[in-house]
């Protein structure tokens, strides 16, 4: 059982905190590339619980600061993006992306202490679409994460995001759980109405699988079993990469360049990052029934809300806690297990029902839950670690690590056993790193 003590390791991530720092430790999904325009408008984001802005400059560079201007801590976010800098409007202070004091406008030249001040910022980069934002310690900075998914050319992959107002550990954690796929995503659906050749016919054929897992370098790797046809059994393949990335096994092994982070706004909220390779679902969304018009995955509609410039204002769904995520109860007497339409905004619903954040003493854990147990344990030691020693996971020094990680589901001979087959697999279809061509 999870401990009080545990639980509250796992879910806070503010600086200072246990797992805070160790996130910091690791670069962070912000952004999308679309959503900063030179000399536009600053946006509000929230991450590990600090207000932050960000900003793209007239020369295209990416700004990530303390919302606070240093002089005497007025919004940045009503702040003029000007001539390569943030100017704060209370009295003309402005600032670099580096967070270098460009410019004391009320202070008189002999008096000008500009080099003494400097604004709290974080190094930010670009890559393929999406904002990368760094938090920890620059000495010990690493390079870019080269999860599969985000090496790929911007015109190969989607990109969305999705506010979650629930902890950051309850999304992944879903992701962690594929015995749920035959009840909250398939409840419905029969074998029969699968193709011939679409290995989902058995997760719903034997809704009750077995399991196994291992530690990795970059996480945690794990796959629950079924039989299949004889002599073969059915593997679904999931991945965890510290801190807060999966990769759910969506898709054949073969295809499914897809990977999610779970990124802690703050201890109450997350940001779902989707970042997958074009239409890696659009053969393997449920049959009729369990279909809907929008994006396979997120929602009935494929729209958000409109967005705010509230601090949570950003890639909100219409189906929300304050509306029952519009569940459509004759829908599910005669349609569907769940009365809505769209995977993420399933687990949306189920996940943000447990409550901001979940009090894990209640819980009672089943064998289906090995890898929840086993991640939670690895989570602890690591944030235990980093905080009595510095010690931190391979993959926080050498990006490349992650490059050897890729969820999704194959049917494999029994005699070959998990890790085996799992290998296989990858060797039959090599990861696809900055556009290049998977092999024949």
């Amino acid at each position: 059982m999870t401990t009080a003590a545990e639980n509250k390791l796992l879910t806070e991530t503010k600086a200072g905190t246990p797992m805070g720092e160790l996130m910091r430790q690791f670069w962070i999904p912000a952004a999308k590339s679309s959503e900063l325009v030179a000399d536009g408008d600053p946006v509000r984001l929230m991450l590990l619980s600090e207000k932050l802005i960000a900003f793209r400059d007239s020369s295209g560079r990416i700004g990530i600061m303390d919302h606070r201007c240093p002089h005497r801590c007025a919004s940045l976010f009503f702040g003029r993006n000007e001539e390569d800098g943030i100017r704060c409007v209370y009295h003309g202070w402005k600032f670099d992306v580096d967070g270098n004091c460009l410019d004391m406008a009320n202070v008189p030249p002999a008096q000008d202490f500009k080099q003494k001040v400097k604004a709290k910022a974080y190094k930010a980069t670009e890559r393929n679409g999406l904002v990368w934002v760094f938090m920890g310690d620059e000495a010990n900075m690493p390079g870019l994460p080269e999860i599969e998914s985000t090496m790929l050319p911007e015109d190969e992959v989607d990109i969305h995001f999705v506010l979650r107002e629930a902890n950051w550990l309850q999304g992944a954690e879903g992701e962690f759980d594929t015995s749920h796929i035959g009840f909250l995503h398939f409840g419905t659906v029969m074998k029969a109405a699968f193709d011939g050749d679409n290995a989902n016919r058995f997760a719903v054929a034997n809704r009750a699988p077995e399991y196994e897992s291992a530690e990795t370098d970059y996480g945690q790797a794990y796959a629950a079993y079924r039989p299949a046809e004889d002599g073969e059994t059915y593997w679904r393949f999931g991945q965890f990469l510290f801190p807060f990335w999966t990769m759910p096994p969506i898709a054949s092994i073969d295809k499914n360049i897809l990977t999610r982070a779970y990124v802690p706004i703050d201890d109450e909220n997350s940001m779902i990052v989707i970042i997958e390779k074009r239409d890696v679902m659009s053969n393997e969304v449920p049959p009729e029934g369990e279909r809907h018009p929008g994006h396979p995955g997120v929602a009935v509609s494929g729209d958000y809300l409109p967005g705010t410039t509230d601090w949570n204002g950003r890639w909100r769904l219409p189906e929300n806690r304050a509306n029952d995520y519009l569940i459509d109860r004759d829908m599910q007497r005669t349609q569907n297990f769940s009365g809505m339409l769209g995977f993420v905004l399933q687990d949306q619903m189920v996940t943000e029902s447990m409550g901001p954040i979940v009090d894990r003493t209640f819980e009672h854990l089943a064998p289906s839950d090995i890898m929840i147990t086993r991640v939670r344990h690895q989570l602890v030691r690591a944030a235990a670690e980093f905080e009595a020693s510095g010690k931190l996971p391979p993959c926080a020094a050498d990006p490349a690590i992650f490059a050897s990680a890729r969820g999704g589901f194959f049917v494999e001979k029994d005699s070959v056993a998990w890790l085996d087959a799992y290998r296989d697999q990858m060797a039959a279809a090599p990861l696809r790193l900055a556009g290049e061509e998977a092999a024949e």
